[in-house]
């Protein structure tokens, strides 16, 4: 055992001895007070106010929260909505208070009934004229100058990070702004909010390893799902033509600062729409965020600025591979043999047993993307690596999709819906051929959408957008991690 350790389990140790002798008073854990005002309530109210006028009122409150830092006589408590000072002198008490005043700690939740006044120092401050510990805190919270520094220990003990960390709450607030803005900026152009299965018996509506789980009253196999889009077009097929989904998606991938196997997905879809409708819609849903988030269109992300004011560019994939990999010949993308020829020209690591489209998109993974630092619509896919999308009228290797890349990486992803039962049937035998040879990405084969297609889908376009990056570029942060309240962490060791 560290000395630190040592040091800690001593501090608690003392602390659950207070504790135990709250017990034998029977005053441990009280809900007997009534919270009245929050800091951030008290702070817009009087904050404005000069002190003598302050000291005319004689302002009550009735104040909650953990205290954070103690310096004599005066400690500052937080609740959800901010801090407050509460001055507390110990000559003001007697008797049973005196003594719980000497046993409060750092960390402890304490209410609070005093008079507001400002000090000498122009911070506004509650005068306690009596208080109650609420709740003793037995672990005491990190240094206060050091904060809980320690990255892992921030994802896994997030409580504690919320606790001591602003940023981490700043970031946390932000992120259920952004959701709001979605929500609203969605309602407003008629979308109807809808939810469908989390676990299902045909995982489909994205190429990815699902979790498999049993349903014991079935006898079963099921999927956690890996996309909802399949469900959301059922219910276009069934007249709903203005559909999105706020969804939680499981994908059985390894964990990266871009990759939790867990993660949040804006899906919708929109009957009577095409791919470019919705490129104009996300350009505008970005901007929108932006202006009512952060209070402008500019965004700083990692030290690159985004201006979300300005018109995105749009590239094909073929002719992003040509401007950042200086490739000036059509003829390189015409068949299979040159795009062979031209993925080892480049260095690029493929399977010469994949189509020419993978072969073809597997160039751009791993010498285009990571170069698209400012907003960028990639279009035209191969079909190939296209399976629920609308195959090119002008062009049947291809389809109309889009990806949007910012900062080197891909945010949504969206395209005009394959609505022809036929093609889309033959789409799916393709990917469970993969399937069968290896490829555990591939789909299966999903009988009851292709009936549902059969009733007939409207032309429609679809989208999906990776929430956890989105607030990953609008809070700057550089882990996806850092975003979600609760990561999924590798396991512990003992000795840890």
């Amino acid at each position: 055992m560290t000395d630190e350790n040592h040091d800690e389990n001593k501090l608690i140790a003392a602390r659950r001895d207070k504790l135990s002798k709250m017990r034998e008073q029977g005053k441990a854990f009280p809900n007997d007070f009534l919270r009245e005002n929050t800091a951030s309530e008290l702070l817009e109210k009087f904050g404005e106010i000069e002190k003598e006028e302050l000291g005319k009122i004689a302002a009550k409150a009735a104040v909650a929260g953990r205290i954070i830092r103690m310096r004599g006589p005066f400690t500052v408590i937080q609740d959800g909505t901010g801090q407050i000072q509460i001055y507390m002198n110990n000559k003001s008490f007697s008797g049973e208070q005196a003594e719980q005043l000497k046993a409060l700690d750092l960390g402890d939740i304490i209410g609070v009934n005093g008079e507001v006044f400002r000090t000498g120092h122009g911070e506004l401050t509650v005068r306690a004229a009596s208080f109650q510990l609420l709740t003793k805190s037995l672990r005491p919270l990190p240094d206060k100058h050091k904060g809980l520094t320690d990255t892992e220990m921030r994802y896994r003990q997030r409580y504690v990070d919320l606790i001591v960390n602003e940023q981490s709450r700043k970031t946390f607030i932000m992120r259920s702004s952004i959701v709001r803005v979605i929500r609203r900026y969605f309602e407003s152009l008629n979308f109807m909010e809808v939810e469908t299965p989390m676990m299902q018996v045909i995982p489909g509506g994205a190429t990815a390893r699902p979790f498999i789980t049993h349903h014991n009253a079935l006898d079963q196999e099921m999927y956690l799902r890996v996309a909802p889009e399949l469900f959301l077009k059922r219910l276009v097929v069934g007249g709903f033509e203005r559909v999105f989904e706020l969804n939680r998606n499981f994908r059985n991938e390894g964990l990266s600062t871009r990759h939790n196997p867990e993660f949040t997905m804006l899906e919708f879809y929109q009957a009577y729409a095409r791919y470019q409708d919705l490129m104009d819609l996300t350009e505008d849903l970005f901007r929108t965020i932006a202006e009512e988030v952060l209070g402008g269109t500019q965004v700083t992300y990692q030290g690159s600025v985004y201006d979300f004011s300005k018109p995105f560019e749009r590239l094909s994939v073929c002719n992003a591979i040509k401007k950042h990999c200086n490739v000036d010949n059509d003829a390189a993308f015409s068949s299979k043999e040159s795009i062979v020829e031209l993925a080892n020209t480049l260095n690029v690591q493929f399977d010469e047993a994949w189509s020419k489209g993978k072969i073809l998109m597997e160039i751009f993974d791993q010498k285009v993307e990571s170069k698209l630092d400012q907003p960028t619509f990639i279009t035209e896919y191969p079909i190939e690596v296209s399976p629920l999308a609308r195959r090119s009228e002008s062009n049947p290797e291809i389809t109309d999709r889009f990806e949007l890349i910012i900062g080197g990486r891909e945010l949504a992803n969206g395209f005009s819906e394959l609505n022809d039962p036929e093609d889309q049937a033959e789409r799916f035998k393709a990917q469970v051929a993969e399937k069968d040879s290896g490829d555990i990405e591939a789909m299966h084969y999903d009988a009851d959408y292709i009936t549902a297609l059969e009733y007939g889908m409207p032309p429609t376009a679809g989208e999906g957008i990776g929430i956890d990056r989105l607030v990953m570029l609008f809070t700057d942060s550089a882990s996806i991690k850092d975003v979600l309240l609760f990561p999924h962490m590798r396991p512990q060791h003992e000795s840890e």
